[in-house]
């Protein structure tokens, strides 16, 4: 019997099958927190948190905002209390209340993978889901052959998907 070779594009469907079934997971998680990163600028699905930290005493405006990372505004000061957006700080105490509107627990992972930076250990595995996804589109075009009428046609979907970004991109 001859050595017959598996087909090229017999390969990348498998390989494609495969790595489809193991991320999965992950896939679902980057749909679900991409579609709430749609709403990150409103309290959609978010709950009110208030904390209280505890600075030093009689803090300037300008030491007050260094104590935050988005920083802070007074907006108006009544007796010893400084109001900003969100909260207070009573310069007696040095105690500061901070209203924010924050996801719930597992929310707020998956935002946070989703989001994952450089000074994140999470971005390995972010560089290695972007281009397993990046692997699918382009195993996409080696399922089948060019000469089967499934892959005329899905070209006619690739075409028709691609012109479609560059307008959501450009206009």
């Amino acid at each position: 019997m001859a050595n017959r070779r598996t087909p090229f594009s017999f390969q990348i469907r498998i390989i494609h099958r495969y790595l489809g079934f193991f991320l999965a997971g992950i896939m679902a998680v980057y749909a679900v927190s991409g579609i709430i990163l749609v709403f990150r600028k409103t309290n959609f699905l978010k709950s009110e948190v208030i904390i209280e930290q505890q600075f030093e005493p009689n803090l300037t405006e300008s030491a007050l905002s260094s104590k935050f990372k988005k920083g802070v505004k007074v907006e108006k000061i009544e007796g010893e209390v400084s109001y900003f957006k969100n909260g207070n700080y009573n310069q007696k105490t040095g105690v500061a209340t901070i209203k924010k509107m924050e996801l719930p627990f597992f929310l707020k992972k998956m935002e946070q993978l989703h989001k994952a930076t450089t000074n994140s250990p999470l971005y390995f595995f972010n560089i290695f889901f972007g281009s397993a996804l990046l692997f699918f589109v382009l195993s996409a075009f080696w399922m089948y052959t060019p000469k089967m009428p499934v892959f005329k046609k899905g070209m006619y979907f690739a075409i028709t998907g691609i012109v479609m970004t560059l307008v959501l991109l450009f206009f």
